[in-house]
């Protein structure tokens, strides 16, 4: 295992939130420690902030917003583009702290960084095209038009998967709006959102605009505060499905405007027509283990048609086999730990359910102990059926269970009996189906003949209790603006003389 990582400029690991412009520690000088899942080792503490604390970066927030809802779209454009443009210069620092606080391997965090900084780069070009329209009206002598204005100061609450690119997908088209935001970064992975405030400082963000609070166990009260406080407008928030309902709860006491994307259980289908079944295995790979298997739109269930299941199972096996599970910062490691000791017990108890109701596991299936405390070996089961806790639980680890199925009308049926709908994907050849499928999955995002959807220019969003509204794409800005009509009367239609 690497000794602990260094950084090109140090400066970028800071151990305190930001508010109003200045790194802050918590006003009860309390903090919580945040440990590399790999080593086990702790990186440095956060502030652990209360809702005394996160009011005054509200109150932050609100004052900035008054002058920064005026700005120039072109203004604001600009200033996303420095804080692109310093995430490119930066970039080796910013994986450095993902990898260390979050435990994926190297490569996937210098990918991570570069999605992130893209949501700014995207952003930055909207901010000028926000557009309203005239409308012609039914009363003669009114002329109508509308106005798309920003909601106000906004809530955002973000996970610890993708600690940079939750932070930009959200920031991003915030500030392309004239919104001023208070995130809350994720506990386990604080460090990469303080470098992203240090980095906005650089680029010229006003005090207020963008403010960054830390805490662990007070997540829950400052969550409760971001939904409650009549000075927060809009929240948007990306997590599990249970604290969604929580905090969709608590906001409607105040009716803000929300976005949520919430869990997903996403079904992987290949059918028999399938062109290239290499391609389809290598589709499954990336899609499932994926930060080994921690994100929202990973496969979770695997439907592979009859004809073809043992054929596939075989190369999705040989495939993982030649994984090479290690601390993110070793050479050649493909797949790192899970985040902590809860995410280990999901997927031992996963894998130990679906071995006792028939599961056979031809790949893994067990811990990692001479690695360390979080690490899991990547999993292959086969003859996994609907009665398995994998088939209704959202895994979010290194776990494939692989279904089989004989029509296209069970699967479609066995896919949609989620009661989330994220993400779906297949491979297929045949044109008809392909439109047929993607129209009836019930799912917010399809990937047809691929396993990887995720683009800054492609909206991203759930159904169902995956929740609502979207991100990226030329969608995402409009979740950080106001609709406003206005109607002018009294005009004569003739010209005077």
């Amino acid at each position: 295992m690497s000794s602990a990582p260094k950084l090109k400029d140090p400066s970028l690991l800071i151990s305190k939130a930001y508010v109003n412009g200045e790194f802050v520690d918590s006003s009860t000088s309390q903090t919580f420690d945040v440990h590399d899942p790999g080593s086990g080792k702790k990186i440095a503490s956060c502030p652990e902030m209360n809702k005394e604390d996160v009011s005054k970066a509200i109150a932050a927030a609100a004052e900035a917003f008054k002058s920064f809802r005026k700005t120039l779209p072109r203004e604001r454009a600009t200033m996303l583009r420095k804080w692109y443009n310093l995430m490119q210069e930066n970039a080796e620092d910013l994986a450095t702290l993902i990898t260390w606080e979050n435990g994926k391997p190297l490569n996937d965090a210098k990918g991570e960084v570069a999605y992130a900084a893209n949501f700014f780069q995207w952003f930055s070009e909207e901010a000028p095209r926000v557009y309203g329209d005239t409308i012609y009206a039914s009363v003669p002598g009114n002329r109508v038009m509308t106005i798309k204005q920003p909601v106000g100061v906004c809530g955002l609450i973000t996970p610890w998967n993708f600690p940079a690119a939750m932070i930009t997908r959200k920031i991003g088209p915030a500030l392309a709006a004239g919104c001023t935001v208070v995130a809350k970064s994720p506990g386990e992975t604080p460090f990469t959102a303080n470098a992203l405030a240090e980095l906005s400082r650089r680029a010229g963000i006003p005090p207020g605009v963008v403010n960054i609070v830390t805490a662990m166990k007070n997540t829950a009260e400052i969550g409760e505060l971001l939904t409650t406080d009549t000075r927060i407008k809009k929240v948007s928030f990306t997590g599990s499905t249970g604290v969604g309902k929580l905090l969709m709860k608590q906001a409607a006491g105040t009716i803000k405007k929300l976005s949520f994307e919430l869990g997903g259980n996403a079904p992987f289908i290949v059918f028999d027509d399938c062109a290239d079944l290499d391609a389809a295995v290598a589709g499954a790979i990336a899609c499932k283990f994926r930060s080994s298997g921690q994100t929202c739109v990973c496969a979770n269930r695997i439907y592979v048609q009859k004809g073809i299941y043992d054929k596939f199972a075989e190369k999705f096996a040989a495939k993982v086999k030649d994984f090479k599970v290690g601390y993110g910062f070793d050479d050649g490691v493909t797949h790192g730990p899970v985040i902590h000791d809860r995410a280990i017990g999901k997927v031992e108890q996963h894998v130990k359910d679906a071995e006792s109701k028939g599961g056979k596991v031809i790949v893994g299936g067990q811990k990692l102990p001479d690695l360390g405390s979080n690490y899991y070996a990547p999993t292959v089961i086969t003859g996994v059926t609907n009665d398995m806790k994998i088939a209704t639980e959202e895994t979010f680890g290194p776990v494939a269970g692989l279904f089989k199925f004989e029509t296209e009308k069970e699967v479609v049926a066995l896919a949609n009996e989620a009661e989330v709908g994220l993400a779906g994907y297949f491979y297929s050849s045949d044109v008809g189906r392909i439109y047929r499928v993607a129209e009836h999955l019930e799912v917010g995002m399809v990937g047809v003949n691929t396993g990887l959807i995720s683009d800054p220019a492609s909206p991203f969003g759930g159904v169902k209790e995956s929740g609502f509204g979207r991100e990226g794409s030329k969608y995402g800005i409009d979740e950080y603006l106001i609709i406003k009509s206005v109607t002018v009367g009294g005009i004569s239609n003739e010209l005077q003389g």
